[in-house]
C-alpha cells in the first residue's frame, strides 16, 4: 500500500517524481487542448444585438491546432497497401502517404487563410442559423448578381478561383457587360456556416434560405449556379421562382428519364435504342452506382457514425478523395508530381478547412436529411444553361437536357474537367457562366 511507504526512501522519491510528472503532462495536455479548441474565426458584434444583421468575419487559426494537426497526420497507424495495383480498392496506399508527407511537412495554411481574408466575408442568422457567405461586388455598372453553391466534399474553396474572374473580367479577358457580383454561401454544417442543431435542413430549406440571403443583400433580380449538391438547392431555388431569380446554371444536372433510372436501379441493361451520347451516359452511371456510390450511401444511412473522419486527418481525406473515380485518378496524379488543373496546395486547402472546422460529420448529414432523387428531373419551369464536363459523374446528354428543362438557354459540352469544374477548370468555367447569362442581361 502507498500509505506504507516511506516518504523519503528511493522508491517514494521516484513515485513522487513520477506522479509530478505525470501531472504537469497532463495540465499541459489540457492547455493544449484549450488552445486547439479555440475558435478559428472572428465575427463583428452587430448593432444591438440583431443576428439577422450581416456581420465581417475575419479568418484566424490558433496555431496550436495546426501544430496538432501536424502531430496527428504523423501519427497516423496505416494499414498494410491494397492487394491490387490499380484504386478498385479505395484510395490507394501510395498515394494517402504522399498526401501525408505533404501535409505534415510542406504545407502552409496561412497561405489560404490570408487568401480567404482578402476576400469580402460575413455572417448573417437565417432559419435560426449563421451562415457564412464570401460576397464580392463588381467595380462595373450593371454586374449580374449570381449566388453560386457549393458541394460535397467541396466548399467555398472551390469557388475562389473564378471570383476575380466573374467581378473584374476586362483583367480577364472579358467585358464591362460580363460582369457579376458573387455571392458564395457555406452550405448548413459546412465550413463556417452554423451547424444545425436540428432536423430538417434540406435542400429545399437552404433554398428558402439563399431567396432570404439575397434579398437581404439588397438584389432584386440575380442569378444562381451550382454543382453537386449546389445544383439539388439551385434547382430548388428555381421550383421556388422568386420574383428575383431570372434563371439558374449547373454543371451537374438532373437529367436522367425514368426508363434509364429504373435500368440503373435494377442493374439491367441499357434500353434500346440509345443514342451513343446516352449510352456513354448510361455506362457511366452504371459504373458510379456499382462502385462509386459507397461513400454517399454511408452518409445518407448513418453519417453519425463516422467518427473516424472527425479523429483522424488522413481518414478525413481518405474519405474525401474516393468521391469519384476521374477525380481521385486526377488527386492521384497531382500527388505523383504530374500537373493538373489542381495543385497539391488547393487539395489540402480544401479538406484542412474541413479539419478545422470539425465539419466531417455535420456536412454528412446533409445526405441524411435530404429525400431528392439526385438525378431525377424536377421540372424546373424557369430559364436553364446547362455546361457537360467530360469527367462529371455522367455527361448529360442533350436529347436528356432538352427534357428535363423545357425552358433551356444554354447547353455545352467542354473538352476537359470534371467534378469539380469551377476549381479544376476555372477558364472554362467562367466562360461557361458568361455565355450561359448573356440573355437574362
Amino acid at each position: 500500500m502507498l500509505k506504507d511507504i516511506d516518504p523519503q526512501t528511493p522508491s517514494r522519491r521516484r513515485f513522487v517524481g513520477v506522479a509530478a510528472a505525470a501531472i504537469a503532462a497532463t495540465s499541459l495536455s489540457k492547455l493544449a487542448f484549450a488552445e486547439s479548441t479555440q475558435a478559428i474565426t472572428e465575427v463583428a458584434p452587430s448593432a444591438g444585438g440583431d443576428k439577422t444583421a450581416i456581420r465581417p468575419l475575419h479568418v484566424h487559426v490558433p496555431e496550436a491546432q495546426l501544430v496538432e494537426l501536424r502531430r496527428r497526420i504523423k501519427a497516423t497507424r496505416w494499414p498494410e497497401r491494397e492487394t491490387v495495383t490499380d484504386a478498385s480498392q479505395g484510395v490507394q496506399l501510395a498515394t494517402v502517404q504522399k498526401l501525408a508527407r505533404y501535409w505534415a511537412t510542406g504545407y502552409d495554411w496561412r497561405k489560404v487563410e490570408a487568401r480567404l481574408n482578402a476576400l469580402p466575408q460575413f455572417v448573417t442568422e437565417i432559419d435560426g442559423l449563421d451562415i457564412h457567405f464570401i460576397h464580392v461586388r463588381s467595380k462595373h455598372q450593371n454586374a449580374l448578381p449570381i449566388i453560386v453553391t457549393h458541394g460535397w466534399p467541396g466548399s467555398i474553396i472551390e469557388q475562389m478561383k473564378i471570383i476575380g474572374p466573374l467581378t473584374n473580367p476586362t483583367a480577364h479577358g472579358g467585358t464591362p457587360s460580363d460582369a457579376f457580383d458573387v455571392v458564395i454561401p457555406s452550405l448548413p454544417g459546412y465550413g463556417f456556416s452554423g451547424k444545425p442543431s436540428a432536423t430538417g435542413w434540406d435542400p429545399a430549406r437552404i433554398a428558402r434560405a439563399w431567396v432570404v440571403l439575397m434579398q437581404r443583400l439588397g438584389y432584386s433580380r440575380y442569378v444562381a449556379q451550382g454543382g453537386d449538391w449546389g445544383n439539388a438547392v439551385t434547382e430548388q431555388m428555381a421550383l421556388l421562382t422568386p420574383p428575383g431569380l431570372l434563371g439558374i446554371h449547373t454543371n451537374m444536372p438532373a437529367t436522367v428519364p425514368d426508363d434509364i433510372a429504373k435500368a440503373l436501379k435494377f442493374g439491367d441493361p441499357a434500353p434500346a435504342g440509345l443514342s451513343p451520347d446516352e449510352k456513354h451516359a448510361f455506362d457511366q452511371l452504371d459504373f458510379f452506382y456499382k462502385h462509386g456510390l459507397g461513400y454517399a450511401q454511408e452518409m445518407a444511412g448513418r453519417p453519425q457514425t463516422l467518427y473516424g473522419i472527425e479523429d483522424s486527418p488522413v481518414g478525413l481525406a481518405s474519405w474525401m478523395l474516393d468521391h469519384d473515380a476521374a477525380s481521385l485518378a486526377l488527386i492521384s496524379r497531382v500527388f505523383d508530381g504530374q500537373p493538373e488543373g489542381l495543385s497539391r496546395d488547393d487539395v489540402l486547402d480544401n479538406v484542412t478547412l474541413y479539419w478545422l472546422t470539425n465539419t466531417g460529420i455535420s456536412s454528412a448529414r446533409l445526405y441524411w436529411e435530404n429525400k431528392l432523387n439526385f438525378f431525377a428531373p424536377k421540372h424546373v419551369g424557369i430559364p436553364v444553361a446547362v455546361s457537360v464536363f467530360p469527367d462529371e459523374l455522367y455527361a448529360a446528354p442533350r436529347s436528356w437536357t432538352e427534357q428535363a428543362y423545357p425552358k433551356l438557354i444554354h447547353y455545352n459540352r467542354l473538352p476537359k474537367g470534371g467534378h469539380f469544374a469551377a476549381w479544376e477548370q476555372p477558364k472554362a468555367f467562367t466562360e461557361e457562366l458568361r455565355a450561359s447569362f448573356q440573355s437574362l442581361r
